[in-house]
């Protein structure tokens, strides 16, 4: 038992470095928001300049399970893919967001119950922390306009973030899961009891322009999650899926970011 919790330490400390090393390499810095009820933390450019546009890039669900019934004790992830995009960002300036309790120090996850990393994930409460730490991050960088980018389960988060505020002038999701519960019957698991569905949200977000962009080959977040939640919406509205062939749920985002996210209109406006 002790080999296991001394792998299981090692394994985390180098998550947390990994994260480290790919921000320090473009003097972005981690920031610490002071936020409830959920800790969050951000890496965010070392030199602050004003824009009116922020791109706000969102983090997956992170290492939340370590096998199908034993929930991880810390959601960090293994790889940072939403961080990989976010320091590809160009032009304009972009920040990434953790997920609650990820790249924390044992000291402050008192609050880290692992329902918040499983199926509480997408909970209110974790909405509400979301939320106010992007609030600060627009506030940091005096943005008056946001563009929210979210992987995976950060697709999702995004998505109800969207849906809750007025300043959202671009969504865009990235193997984005928009219909959890489609989602969990599909795989045979357990539905996430506490958590909130974009897919019963979709009349709150009529008014945000977006892009969803799903991978041809992704089994765990099939490209029909996408197309179900779109199909919600009225003809003349309805958000744009864009399936990309050879694309799985990590291959290749981050690595033909650049180009992607040319065609994703990330500084798109009202």
């Amino acid at each position: 038992m002790l080999l296991l919790a001394a792998c299981v330490g090692r394994g985390l400390d180098d998550r947390r470095a990994s994260a480290a090393t790919l921000a320090a390499a473009r003097n972005w810095q981690l920031l610490r928001l002071a936020v409830s009820p959920l800790p969050l933390v951000a890496y965010v450019p070392g030199s602050v300049i004003a824009k009116e546009t922020l791109t706000v890039y969102v983090e997956g669900d992170g290492l939340a399970w370590l096998a199908r019934s034993a929930a991880s004790d810390d959601p960090t992830p293994r790889r940072a893919l939403a961080l990989e995009m976010a320091l590809k960002h160009w032009p304009g300036t972009a920040v990434y967001l953790g997920r609650p309790c990820q790249y924390l120090q044992a000291a402050e996850m008192d609050d880290c119950d692992p329902a918040y990393w499983t199926n509480r994930r997408f909970a209110p409460e974790v909405l509400d922390s979301t939320d106010h730490a992007i609030s600060l991050l627009k506030r940091r960088f005096g943005a008056t306009r946001l563009v929210l980018v979210g992987y995976s389960g950060g697709g999702t988060i995004a998505a109800l973030v969207a849906a809750r505020r007025d300043d959202v002038v671009r969504l865009v999701t990235v193997a984005g899961n928009l219909d959890h519960a489609r989602w969990t019957r599909h795989h045979r698991v357990p539905p996430l009891v506490g958590s909130l569905n974009p897919a019963l949200e979709w009349q709150r977000l009529r008014g945000v322009p977006q892009l969803h962009l799903v991978g041809a080959e992704d089994a765990n977040v099939p490209a029909w999650i996408a197309e179900s939640y779109a199909s919600a919406f009225p003809a003349s509205e309805r958000p744009e899926v864009r399936v990309l062939p050879g694309f799985d749920h990590q291959c290749c985002w981050a690595e033909r970011w650049p180009e992607l996210s040319s065609g994703a209109d990330l500084q798109a406006e009202r």
